[in-house]
């Protein structure tokens, strides 16, 4: 799947950048989807809506990207905005200065700071031009900035305004101010927009980085003494293979025994993110306790490579073991440990109910399927970066039946929410099944 970028920002500004990913070759394994809004705060809700949908976020400012963070919806590592660099600032003089009939010297200018455009006028000789900045580092309201240029315009001590916000920019024109916009220039949209696609690409081979689960059982005094503890912990310890069993299928893992109390189970990355978002392996810890009355360690080791991951689940396993309540240890490729208690783990996946649109609804009322089975397979597909699936994906993703799967995928061929993209042989003997595309 390609990397998913959400552009969001004012109409002209989203445009603009949609025009530069366009524009060259090198951004074509990029898919851009444009999210314009009216003013600033309507970017919480965006993200809100369509945060399972987007690998990065690409916002064209420094107010939405300011905004959106201090809401916590979004981590450092998928948001992104162009730099004003001092190109833009002269591209906005130079516009003034063709447009304006009068040599306008003195200016009011908001969001660049003052040392940055006193080194472009000394880079570039505009000490003829009088700055007077409004400077910040995250999200001002535009009721501040514009009560900024219209104090100075009013008092004289500005004759035009120059500012970085699409809705600074309107309110002023009608007030009647003479005023410019700054805009990023094409190459700061690039560089972001190159930028966005390594990190993006970047994620999708860490959803698929190797790793590993140990599981290793923790020996109490009294099972080692005598032939009946032994035999009852035999029985114990095949109770709780037939859960580490359970738990590798669940994980789309490969179950293996390394040694007496010691299990591991290779998956992926992206497998055991999600199982912790939704407490499954606390759950199943739960479950071992009560069932097969084996108290167990559990630690989590990633790597580039098998070897690498099975140090670093051993050395997990070894921080664990100094621990006196039950906790989860894990250590990733860098060898740094992350401990987890059942509290500090976070919430599940989240699958948002969408609207869909009156003609949908009455499609949805006629159909075998509900809406909220299609919403849980539009958000898994994106987790698992994954639009083409088989039977057998979508039954373990529901954990249900392949039967139910083939019949939920007909009736989503049947609606035009999937189509098939071909066969697939599933064994040595018997007839290919239907491969399936998405079409969300």
């Amino acid at each position: 799947m390609k990397v998913k970028i959400g552009v969001v920002g004012p109409q002209d500004s989203v445009d603009r950048i949609v025009g530069v990913a366009n524009s060259f070759s090198e951004y074509k394994d990029l898919e851009i989807v444009s999210f314009p809004y009216a003013h600033t705060k309507e970017a919480v809700t965006i993200v809100k809506e369509n945060r399972d949908q987007v690998d990065q976020w690409f916002f064209s400012g420094q107010a939405p990207y300011f905004y959106a963070k201090s809401k916590g919806l979004t981590e450092e590592v998928e948001i992104s905005y162009p730099p004003l660099y001092g190109s833009s600032l002269l591209g906005s003089l130079l516009e003034m200065t063709l447009k304006e009939e009068q040599s306008f010297r003195e200016i009011s200018l908001d969001t660049i700071t003052a040392e940055e455009v006193a080194f472009i006028s000394k880079a570039h000789d505009l000490e003829a031009f009088s700055f007077q900045t409004y400077s910040y580092t995250e999200y001002r309201e535009s009721d501040k900035i514009v009560r900024f240029h219209q104090e100075l315009n009013e008092s004289g001590q500005c004759e035009v305004a120059l500012t970085c916000l699409k809705e600074v920019y309107e309110r002023l024109q009608d007030l009647g101010i003479p005023c410019y916009r700054i805009i990023p220039s094409q190459l700061a949209i690039k560089l972001v927009l190159r930028y966005m696609k390594e990190r993006g690409e970047s994620s999708k081979y860490r959803q698929s980085q190797i790793a590993i689960v140990g599981i290793e059982v923790i020996h109490s005094e009294n099972s080692e003494e005598g032939q009946y503890y032994s035999y009852e912990l035999k029985r114990d310890i095949l109770d709780l293979k037939h859960m580490l069993l359970d738990e590798a299928e669940d994980l789309q893992g490969s179950f293996v025994q390394i040694g007496d109390g010691l299990y591991f189970i290779y998956t992926t990355r992206g497998e055991i993110e999600s199982d912790l978002n939704d407490k499954t392996i606390f759950s199943q810890l739960s479950m071992i306790r009560t069932k097969s009355k084996i108290k167990v360690r559990i630690g989590i080791g990633y790597g580039i490579t098998a070897v690498d991951a099975e140090q670093n689940v051993r050395l997990a396993l070894q921080y664990a073991r100094k621990e006196k309540d039950t906790v989860l240890v894990s250590v990733n490729e860098k060898r740094e440990v992350q401990q987890f208690s059942e509290k500090e783990v976070g919430t599940s996946i989240e699958f948002k109910t969408r609207n869909w649109g009156e003609e949908w609804e009455k499609k949805f009322k006629d159909a075998n399927i509900s809406q909220s089975i299609v919403n849980k397979l539009h958000a898994l597909s994106f987790h698992y970066k994954k639009d083409v699936v088989t039977v057998k994906d979508v039954a373990k993703w529901l954990k249900g039946t392949e039967r139910n799967a083939r019949r939920i995928l007909g009736e989503m061929e049947r609606l035009g929410l999937a189509k098939v993209s071909g066969m697939e042989q599933s064994g040595y003997a018997g007839r290919p099944s239907k491969v399936y595309q998405f079409l969300f």
